[in-house]
């Protein structure tokens, strides 16, 4: 239970946990692409300076790791879709956008539509101003294209 804004107790979401393990990792990532370091050092530098009650640590680890050893494959996953110069995409989307091609493509267990919602929320939070925009609708698109089998489910009423 967390305490809201005025006092009184709620339960916390049973997602929560990911979702600040997705915010940590998209961090992590942000400092890993600035820095180049490897995977192993900055889960380390994140668990030691970074405060992970109530977050799936497991998920934040996972994350950091595949994105950092798949980044070439996410990017070439999500490259069809960007309409702009690979320029034109800042160093925060371009985290995004990693992290939800990762889950779209490697974490089947997560619904699309829940890897896309907290894709664009990470990008409204942390991204410019139109940011959200341009997620939502690039991995709409490769959601379209890697989870076929779950769409056509969603449309059939399934």
């Amino acid at each position: 239970m967390t305490t809201g804004k005025r006092g009184k107790r709620r339960t916390e979401s049973p997602f929560e946990p990911r979702r600040r393990a997705r915010r940590r990792a998209l961090q992590a990532l942000y400092q890993w692409q600035l820095n180049d370091d490897s995977a192993t050092a900055i889960i380390e530098q994140f668990v030691q300076e970074q405060n992970f009650e109530g977050v799936d640590q497991a998920y934040f680890e996972t994350l950091v790791r595949e994105v950092v050893a798949r980044r070439a494959e996410l990017d070439q996953a999500v490259a069809p879709f960007v309409q702009r110069a690979d320029a034109g995409i800042d160093q925060m989307e371009r985290v995004v956008l990693r992290l939800g091609a990762c889950e779209l493509m490697l974490h089947p267990e997560t619904p699309y539509r829940v890897v896309i919602d907290e894709a664009v929320e990470l990008a409204h939070r942390f991204g410019a101003e139109q940011a959200h925009t341009f997620i939502n609708g690039v991995l709409d698109r490769l959601a379209t294209e890697t989870r076929t089998l779950e769409r056509q489910a969603e449309q059939s009423g399934e």
